[in-house]
């Protein structure tokens, strides 16, 4: 699956659908976001049941700012629309590859009794 284009008018749409979101915040100046870029494309091709978006952050200066996106490349796991990482720095494929099973694997109903807990 090809990655989508995340902008702010489609970004909590497509995050905020059930199912599992990669999102990679970059700029097209950024070394190491280029560098992130085919491990990224890889990897989205590998898991066509996750939806890989990407922000340019460039063009979507608003959208960067409302997540604190302060450092480029930062990539961000939304599972049903809860946030579960959001770390700044390029991942080698093994590294991401990891992540994804991890992400895979949380029970969100756990987690979403958790969230209703801080909220209260």
């Amino acid at each position: 699956m090809a990655t989508v284009e995340l902008t702010k008018e489609n970004f909590n749409d497509v995050v905020g659908a059930d199912g599992m979101v990669l999102v990679d915040f970059w700029a097209s100046w950024c070394g190491p976001c280029r560098m992130f870029a085919p491990v990224y494309d890889r990897a989205s091709q590998q898991h066509t049941d996750i939806v890989f978006g990407k922000v340019d952050t460039e063009a979507e200066q608003e959208l960067a700012g409302a997540f604190g996106i302060s450092s480029i490349p930062t990539l961000m796991i939304i599972r049903d629309g809860v946030v579960l990482y959001a770390q700044p720095g390029a991942l080698p494929e093994q590294a991401l590859e990891q992540l994804i099973e991890q992400a895979r694997g949380v029970n969100m109903d756990e987690v979403r009794e958790q969230v209703a807990a801080q909220q209260s």
